[in-house]
């Protein structure tokens, strides 16, 4: 297996970019693989590694349809619906509550 090749913080060479990169382009990896890593140093912790990607093998980022619209609302207004209570809570619920703020307080085993 081949390694890929690692390229400091701000020292990659032209046309190679990370994901967020090719989205501010308008671009996406398209099923790419990971042509090199950018490691950004920091002390006395692991480094901060990206990957990045070919801009000449990248394609344009999919439009969105109405289909797709309609999928992401309806996502979205799932997780904002207590499990405990039903209600719309009006904000995304909290992972590490798992319910709506009001249901999470009224809970003394959460709340101490």
């Amino acid at each position: 297996m081949a390694t890929l090749p690692v390229y400091r913080w701000r020292l990659a060479p032209e046309g190679l970019a990370t994901r967020r990169q090719l989205r501010a382009m308008g671009l996406r990896p398209g099923g790419q693989d990971v042509a090199a890593e950018l490691e950004r140093p920091r002390r006395r912790r692991a480094p901060l590694v990206a990957y990045l990607y070919r801009i000449d093998l990248a394609r344009p980022v999919r439009p969105m349809t109405p289909a797709r619209w309609a999928a992401l609302a309806a996502a979205n207004a799932a997780r904002r619906v207590c499990p405990e209570c039903g209600r719309d809570a009006g904000y995304r619920i909290p992972p590490s509550l798992g319910m709506c703020v009001p249901c999470a307080d009224a809970l003394p085993s959460l709340a101490a």
